[in-house]
């Protein structure tokens, strides 16, 4: 049992620390995840094997085919026995993930015991919030946010510095400037046909400080998971050269005083194919957060359009 009391141990100190899990965001369950379990250990594999074996959890690698389609991994306890388990040849990056993930969904039903007040998440709920504390551990708040900045909002550029896809972190972008910017971003990637191009992933902010440094009422501009690709558009121009394309003003009232928006799209090209392409939109007056990025990229550059991206 004493396997079974460590795993326990991270659950009662939440609950003992905040009262209830409910009161704790999974922002902070990650946080106090780290300060137990990391502090100056390196986040890896290895790393992450240790940690669940200390909370007697067994890590093990699965074959793919054992496994249903877009399953990475999952769980299971059997006579106190917990085990996780990955697919067998997934990326570092998967791998992380699906430990971590797999780790939370495994503690809620133990929150559960200690806090009787708490009523335990249902399946989507926990799933959703095992995704938010997976990424929060991969990807710390602060130091992201300034990694976020330091790079110029450059998805593609973080997504290599973090060895991290590039879903993940342009989800986590959206999160740790939430409150300090707006900011419209999104991932597009090619679709079941050929050449058909399809918005996977989007994510948003706002600037909670200067409401009118915000962009309201114009939400049909920003397109949102599913859209396709139209032609003449930001990320129709890349796709047909594979180079970065900037816009330095995107208008969207009719006068010369709407200083509107400025976006930049980035290719992700792997071996001369083009595998995906990043979306970034920011408020025109805050097109020098761009700079890092358009030093790196060098993008074609476009002058205006007008009430489209």
């Amino acid at each position: 049992m004493k396997s079974f009391s460590d795993l326990r141990y991270f659950c009662a100190y939440i609950v003992t620390k905040y009262g209830s899990p409910s009161n704790a965001s999974e922002e902070e369950k990650a946080q106090e995840f780290r300060k137990i379990y990391l502090r100056d250990l390196p986040l890896d594999i290895r790393t992450l094997r240790a940690i669940a074996s200390a909370c007697g959890i067994y890590v093990n690698g699965v074959d793919s085919k054992k496994l249903p389609q877009n399953i990475r991994g999952y769980h299971d306890v059997f006579e106190d026995k917990r085990n996780i388990y990955y697919k067998n040849g997934d990326t570092k990056s998967g791998i992380e993930n699906t430990v971590l993930h797999e780790f939370r969904e495994m503690i809620e039903p133990v929150f559960a015991e200690l806090c009787t007040e708490y009523s335990p998440l249902r399946t989507n709920a926990v799933h959703l919030a095992a995704n938010k504390f997976a990424t929060a551990v991969l990807l710390p708040k602060e130091e992201f946010r300034d990694k976020v900045y330091e790079l110029g909002f450059d998805v593609i550029a973080l997504s290599k510095l973090y060895s991290k896809s590039c879903s993940q972190v342009l989800l986590r972008m959206g999160e740790v400037i939430q409150g300090g910017v707006f900011l419209y971003s999104a991932l597009y990637e090619q679709g079941p046909e050929v050449d058909n191009w399809i918005l996977n992933y989007w994510t948003g902010s706002a600037n909670n400080d200067d409401p009118d440094a915000n962009i309201c009422g114009a939400d049909g501009l920003f397109p949102r998971k599913g859209r396709t690709v139209i032609p003449g558009s930001l990320i129709d121009m890349v796709i047909k050269t594979k180079k970065s394309h900037l816009v330095r003003r995107i208008t969207i009232l009719d006068s010369r005083d709407d200083d509107g928006l400025t976006a930049i799209a980035t290719p992700l090209v792997i071996r001369g194919s083009l595998v995906k392409v990043a979306l970034v939109v920011l408020l025109g007056n805050n097109r020098d957060l761009l700079v890092p990025q358009i030093e790196r990229t060098t993008p074609t550059i476009i002058e205006e359009f007008h009430q489209h991206l």
